[in-house]
């Protein structure tokens, strides 16, 4: 029984001799085939026939951009399952340019879902130049379709372990400089607010608690410096852990001096 063919073209007249050359490409597949053909095709949304009763979709078209990514899910539904599809290409095409066009034209028809694609490497001559055609088949299965899993022994799914894989120790990535431990920085808004220090604390707040409560010594009070350089502007420039919080503003190098109501009360 011929196969049923179907031969698709967006020109809008197709000549005897370029079908009889792109069935020629099929090679006995298509042999005694008499397909119907559509032209114009790119102005059609929807291919006519029901699904999956085409054994040879063939392609002609001049154009790499047809058929689109819709078009071709119109050839998927009217082909049968493990039909062919053959995209045939007649253009002013040269030697070089065939290999380059060869292969987009497989990847558009390997991302429309086919399967085994592949250039036809014998280049036909035409009277309007040089032709080339891929080839690929639908895939055998149908949508919905479910086969079971073989599986070996008694329902046990045996996992090859290869022992002699190169694994990489985390441990060994680390280097002293990550082991390591971090010196946690203790801020002027920390210290002297009203969270207190732990009691094995190993930041650093409880000395700089300790040093806020003893006040100045005596010889930051006969050489005051300071690191900021805001101590000796007064209370308002200083830091919360001053030790020089509360007294009146200085010189830095100079003996700070108390007025003798210092410790009065004001009221």
């Amino acid at each position: 029984m011929p196969a049923s063919a179907l031969a698709i073209t967006d020109e809008t007249v197709l000549s005897v001799s370029t079908v009889v050359s792109a069935i020629r490409e099929l090679g006995n597949e298509a042999e005694q085939c008499d397909p119907e053909i559509i032209t114009q095709a790119s102005s059609l949304s929807k291919l006519p026939g029901q699904s999956s009763t085409v054994d040879i979709v063939i392609v002609i078209s001049r154009s790499l951009e047809f058929p689109n990514d819709l078009f071709y899910g119109e050839i998927s539904r009217v082909l049968k399952p493990g039909g062919t599809i053959l995209i045939y290409k007649t253009n002013q095409f040269v030697i070089g340019e065939i290999q380059k066009a060869i292969s987009a034209v497989e990847r558009k028809v390997l991302l429309a879902g086919f399967l085994e694609a592949q250039g036809i490497q014998s280049v036909s001559r035409q009277s309007d130049g040089l032709s080339f055609g891929v080839k690929a088949r639908k895939p055998s299965w149908k949508i919905g379709s479910s086969f079971a899993i073989k599986k070996s022994g008694k329902d046990s799914v045996k996992v090859q372990v290869d022992d002699d894989s190169d694994l990489i120790d985390e441990d060994s990535l680390l280097t002293d400089e990550d082991l390591k431990k971090p010196q946690l920085p203790v801020g002027d808004c920390e210290v002297g607010s009203t969270r207190k220090a732990c009691k094995n604390c190993t930041c650093g707040r409880a000395e700089e608690e300790e040093k806020v409560k003893l006040g100045p010594t005596t010889e930051q009070l006969n050489n005051p410096q300071s690191a900021c350089g805001n101590c000796g502007l007064g209370d308002a420039f200083r830091c919360s852990t001053c030790p020089y919080k509360g007294l009146p503003p200085f010189k830095l190098g100079e003996k700070v001096s108390l007025p003798g109501n210092f410790l009065a009360a004001d009221i």
